[in-house]
């Protein structure tokens, strides 16, 4: 695997989820793979889960890591081509990308939509730069439309706890006060439908997604109606595609509750955090044996060994 950006670097979706899976059983297995290689991590917004997770199965591989906040630790980078850089950007991608490439024999990316321009946004102007500049290996870290660390460890999390063959999923919007990208939610969707699952997506009116990452989706706007027999419930927040970026509806009742998952078949709730409780999801479940959220948030660190390991052995 040459690159790590969506699922259409991923050749053998159930080998990844099993290299996961086995990487969970014997961490450092592949230890010698990474030896004497170093990854790049480049944070262009705030990170928990992905920047320790990443960091732990690099280093599990045996490789060394640098991590940098972009604009904290160094200088601002121009991305666009052709300007005058008269403003508040220091550095241009070019340079920037081309000397980290020589430091790094991979580099990771985080950097979130901006939400003002549809367009540019769903470019991912980010990674193509330095995809083009960088000369190596990219991991997509979270981007403007896409998450897929995030993405395979949800997949490992539902071949571990799923009780059927075809277990019914649901993706559910929650309630939020301020706008959120659609990366997460569009990123589940591109992994859930080669998944042998029945995937069903629910949301009120003005929240579909592009339909290019929902696929085979089956879209209900009736909440209660979708969640009727679902062994997985995702939730998560995303603001509106078609009036980009726009927060069209706070409704309270979205928040999943007890009640909402007694309407499911005893099934489990999955997140892929930070969660503001009791806005998107009662402390009931949360706190409850239905909950997943913790076990997800492990797996990320199988996830991102998974992924650097294709990476690597393609070096």
């Amino acid at each position: 695997m040459k690159h790590f950006l969506s699922i259409k670097d991923v050749t053998d979706l159930p080998q990844l989820i099993s290299s996961g899976i086995a990487a969970k059983r014997d961490p450092f297995a592949d230890q010698a793979l990474g030896k004497n290689k170093t990854i790049g991590l480049l944070f262009f917004n705030s990170s928990l889960r992905t920047r320790i997770s990443t960091q732990k199965a690099a280093q599990n591989l045996g490789l060394n890591v640098i991590t940098m906040n972009v604009g904290q630790d160094g200088w601002g980078l121009e991305m666009e081509e052709g300007v005058i850089m008269n403003g508040d950007k220091a550095e241009h991608v070019k340079e920037a990308a081309a000397v980290i490439g020589s430091y790094c024999d991979i580099i990771g990316i985080r950097s979130f939509a901006g939400l003002q321009d549809r367009d540019k946004d769903y470019a991912e102007i980010v990674f193509q730069q330095f995809k083009k500049y960088a000369q190596v290996p990219i991991i997509n870290l979270e981007s403007a439309t896409r998450h897929p660390l995030q993405s395979l460890a949800d997949c490992i999390t539902i071949e571990e706890f799923k009780l059927k063959k075809r277990p019914k999923v649901v993706l559910t919007w929650l309630p939020h006060f301020k706008a959120l990208p659609q990366a997460v939610a569009n990123s589940f969707c591109e992994w859930m439908n080669p998944m042998d699952v029945e995937f069903v997506i629910t949301h009120p009116e003005g929240y579909d997604l592009s339909p290019d990452f929902v696929g085979k989706g089956q879209v209900i706007y009736d909440q209660d109606k979708a969640l009727e027999g679902a062994d997985f419930v995702y939730g998560k927040n995303w603001s509106s595609y078609n009036s980009y970026g726009q927060v069209l509806n706070t409704d309270p009742s979205w928040m999943i509750t007890e009640a909402k998952m007694a309407l499911t078949d005893n099934g489990k709730f999955m997140h892929c955090l930070p969660v503001r409780r009791n806005m998107k999801v009662a402390d009931e479940v949360l706190d409850g044996p239905r909950s997943l959220v913790i076990e997800q948030a492990a797996n990320r660190e199988w996830s991102a060994q998974a992924a650097l390991k294709e990476v690597l052995l393609g070096l």
